[in-house]
């Protein structure tokens, strides 16, 4: 009897649900993504975007083709995603702890940041920017940030530090996500080109893009500003719009998310089915997501940005992930 109930307990411990939710050492709360499948990227028509998107040029709808062939992707593990962008809170505690200097402090080229007086047509790259400038960091992006808002100007190699820290400091693995698991983690069981639906005009509802809030601060680009307000000219607190099928907020807009792959323009083609990672090497990683400053067309689930490991930006951060192995 002894042994029949030592087995049974055996069998209930291995079967115990991972739980939901998790908080880890620096407050970042995750959730458990299950595994699955999913269709990843579009095959939507050039006259379907067109009737979508009817203030774009043409040359850029025709700039998709990285994001086809549309095709099957299976997510054979669950792993844990930040519920929310990493904060610029959560980012000092690590950085104080850690001792890390974040790139665009220790270079000492800056970041990038959003300055009135800064007029792009003066510049040679035109940039929306002003950058790089040693008063721009994760500290200073150019405009007032309270410690839930999500940091920004980190790059890559920041988030790969970030990761490392943690997972040394906790006994899991942290890491950031693979392009296929952000995007699954994107969409949250939904087909459609955003989380909530076809309709650019209803990211407002549900993500800090580029609308009527933000336009007044680039006049020259308002004809492609979102008709709705959502009420951020720049950065939201994280959780400001409502979370997807998962649970996570802000996967569309707020921040671009920097993910672990390299970018290929063909990666699609001959994507594994189970898992795929992207290519053994390349010159630029992938970010998605859109941010406070993106444009619709841009913040759709399938959208594909890239840039290189040493770029800071005043629009990018990140989301970490959690493998669920060691998961307590």
């Amino acid at each position: 009897m002894l042994l029949c109930m030592a087995l049974t307990s055996l069998h209930a411990e291995e079967i115990s649900p991972l739980p939901a939710t998790i908080e880890n050492s620096i407050g970042m709360q995750m959730v458990l993504i299950p595994a699955g499948e999913f269709l990843m990227g579009t095959d939507e028509s050039l006259a379907s975007l067109k009737g979508a998107y009817p203030d774009y040029e043409e040359r850029r709808l025709l700039d998709l083709d990285d994001e086809r062939p549309r095709h099957k992707v299976l997510i054979t593990h669950p792993f844990y995603a930040g519920k929310y962008l990493v904060t610029v809170g959560q980012f000092a505690k690590f950085v104080a702890a850690s001792g890390y200097t974040p790139e665009s402090i220790r270079d000492q080229t800056g970041g990038y940041g959003y300055n009135p007086d800064y007029d792009p047509q003066e510049t040679e790259r035109k940039d929306a920017f002003e950058g790089r400038h040693l008063r721009y960091s994760w500290k200073n992006p150019g405009f007032p940030q309270a410690d839930n808002h999500p940091v920004l100007n980190v790059t890559w190699n920041d988030a790969q530090a970030l990761a490392a820290w943690l997972s040394k400091k906790e006994q899991v693995h942290y890491r950031l996500p693979t392009e296929a698991e952000w995007e699954y983690a994107c969409r949250a069981g939904s087909t459609t080109r955003y989380p909530n639906g076809d309709d650019p005009d209803g990211l407002s509802r549900i993500a800090n893009t580029f609308d009527v809030s933000a336009a007044p601060y680039w006049p020259g680009l308002a004809s492609h500003a979102l008709k709705n307000h959502d009420d951020f000219a720049f950065t939201s607190p994280v959780g400001s719009f409502p979370p997807n099928g998962f649970g996570l907020h802000d996967m569309v807009g707020n921040a671009w998310e920097w993910t672990a792959d390299w970018y290929g323009a063909d990666t699609y083609a001959h994507a594994p089915l189970a898992d795929p990672q992207g290519p053994a090497d390349g010159e630029v990683k992938v970010r998605r997501g859109g941010s406070w400053h993106t444009w619709s067309l841009y913040a759709r689930c399938a959208f594909r940005n890239w840039n290189a490991t040493s770029t800071r930006y005043t629009l990018v951060g990140m989301r970490l992930v959690r493998d669920v192995e060691h998961a307590h």
